[in-house]
């Protein structure tokens, strides 16, 4: 790769807010401070290191002073963004979590996401707020499924991609087969950055490409106050002695193959998603994780334009305005609250300020709104667009919702599939009815599960996308709700909502196949199939109906 910087990484800032906010009504100050927000999500596949990286990130960013480490590896701290009490015993990551920093004189809002491809919806959702991502991909396995599908959806959003090829200190596949796999797999052309020397046992260190300098590895660092050797001569006798003359001899013929054979730097093609830059180090050893950090300073872009119906919104617009991604019952089990995470698209957020609630055609005050360490929270007095808000709520907000100050603007993109996974709920205890109907309530307007009902029943069924999520829901339900409920399994792996423009033909429908039929919480009816196979011969029955596996495409088409 020559490497070559064509434009600099950024003259984004400069080209997107002199042409676009020239004009601005905003004061120079908050423009500002529209210009430092850097707001990213971390996408993998589980066990890539994502939880370790966000925490290191924290770290660098001087936001925690030493970094937890996941309880499944015995340590003594939890990590800070895997907050609820399942993830902690167990080691995972099942809900997204929001963590704002400062660094560089930029403020960022990182968000780390659930990895496992039962909780890819609430992954989904939380790239709806986001203007850049992180791909964090294990150097020993190269890409993987669920890295795959979440590129996938960063690609329909065109959102600017940065790489980190992860655990390079562990025995691993050779680092030009990972970016060729990068390119060949995912269609994404590589600007390598940074570069290893040796591999596993043998690591070494790495060499920046841009810097023209070597970095020595050292292992093992949970703070970020420690001494990196560094070298900018390749033919220093002490670097031969530090590194051997083999590895040096394999880094010098690396670099001649990477400056001959790749990708320039395109502010452009990185901009549109089209080309990743890519670095490579060890997030549990604190190794490479500062150099992505100063990369996500340098090259992230600030809050862009959002998409609603009718029009772009710009971060550069005088009102304010905001979408609701996110929705998270009992942050605080001492409150048992339910908090709202609100992206500040446009404008500058005040505290106390009157909003419009689009969906819901009132106005409303916010007063008290937070911003978050993960499940920690303080009151902000102002943000602006790029920042991530968390605003109190009584049940009056929904993931989707558009707050403004008076326009009726609805903004997009917001996914919810159908389920394939579905259970009959009942409880141990006919006492505790009502906690668990709040429970599910609360727990479907995270997203976390969907209810469904029938007509004329009481009874209660419950539709999520993977088994460890339903686990989820049974553990929230019992140690936050106090409801000890029995999920008991249906027959039915496939659903779709549906609808035909002729009124008599849903109600023959309806009637028909009333046994398969459900309503979700908005009254809308859904389907519900033993298998594709079931799915394929209804379908292929009824060509005058039309069935949706994602909600925005049947409100679009059907209401």
């Amino acid at each position: 790769m020559t490497h070559r910087d064509k434009g600099g990484f950024g003259l984004y800032l400069s080209v997107f807010f002199s042409k676009e906010t020239a004009m601005s009504p905003l004061s120079p100050e908050i423009l500002h401070e529209i210009r430092r927000r850097k707001t990213f999500a971390i996408i993998s596949h589980p066990d890539a290191g994502k939880t370790t990286i966000t925490e290191k990130l924290l770290l660098f960013g001087n936001a925690i002073h030493m970094a937890g480490m996941v309880k499944a590896k015995r340590a003594q701290h939890y990590t800070t963004s895997d907050w609820m009490e399942i993830e902690k015993q167990r080691g995972i990551s099942v809900s997204s979590s929001v963590m704002q920093f400062s660094y560089a004189e930029k403020e960022f809002n990182l968000l780390d996401t659930p990895g496992h491809e039962d909780f890819s919806e609430d992954t989904y959702r939380v790239l709806t707020a986001v203007d850049s991502a992180l791909m964090v991909i294990d150097s020993s396995k190269g890409i993987e499924t669920q890295t795959k599908k979440l590129f996938q959806v960063c690609r329909d959003r065109h959102l600017p991609i940065l790489t980190f090829m992860n655990k390079v200190d562990l025995e691993g596949r050779d680092p030009f087969e990972l970016i060729d796999e990068v390119e060949q797999v995912l269609k994404l052309p590589c600007f390598t950055v940074t570069w290893p020397v040796g591999q596993g046992s043998r690591f070494k260190g790495v060499y920046d490409l841009m810097e023209k300098k070597i970095r020595l590895f050292q292992p093992g660092k949970l703070t970020r106050d420690f001494h990196q050797e560094v070298f900018s001569d390749l033919d220093d006798p002490a670097l031969r002695e530090r590194v051997g003359a083999e590895w040096l001899d394999k880094l010098k013929d690396d670099l001649e193959l990477l400056c001959g054979a790749g990708h320039d730097f395109d502010e452009a093609k990185f901009l549109a998603g089209n080309l990743s830059p890519v670095f490579f180090g060890s997030a549990v050893n604190n190794f490479g994780v500062q150099e992505l950090l100063d990369a996500f300073a340098r090259y992230a872009p600030s809050p862009r334009p959002r998409q609603a119906e009718g029009r772009q919104v710009r971060p550069d617009e005088e009102k304010f305005s905001g979408l609701v991604f996110k929705i998270q019952a009992n942050m605080d089990p001492k409150h048992r609250d339910r908090c709202a995470f609100l992206r500040v698209c446009s404008g500058e957020f005040v505290q106390g300020m009157t909003v419009y609630h689009v969906r819901q055609e009132k106005d409303f005050k916010i007063n008290n709104a937070l911003q978050f360490m993960s499940q920690e929270r303080k009151n902000v007095d102002r943000a602006y667009a790029g920042d991530i808000i968390g605003i109190h709520d009584r049940g009056n907000l929904r993931i989707g919702d558009t707050l403004t100050e008076g326009e009726a603007l609805k903004f997009v993109g917001i996914p919810q599939f159908s389920p394939d996974l579905f259970s009959r709920v009942e409880l141990k205890n006919p006492i505790k009815n009502k906690q668990l109907q709040k429970g599910l309530e609360q727990l479907s307007e995270e997203g976390t599960s969907q209810i469904f009902r029938r007509k004329n029943t009481s009874e209660t069924f419950i539709g999520v996308v993977g088994q460890l999520q339903l686990e989820v829901v049974k553990f929230r339900l019992l140690n936050e709700y106090g409801a000890d409920a029995v999920f008991t399994p249906m027959n039915y792996s496939v659903s779709r909502w549906f609808h035909a423009e002729d009124p008599k033909a849903m109600d023959e429908f309806l009637r028909y196949y009333s046994s398969h039929v459900f309503y979700d919480v908005r009254g809308y009816p859904m389907i519900f199939f033993k298998n594709d196979w079931e799915r394929e011969y209804i379908q292929e029955k009824h060509p005058a109906f039309r069935f949706y596996s994602s909600l925005i495409n049947y409100e679009q088409e059907c209401l």
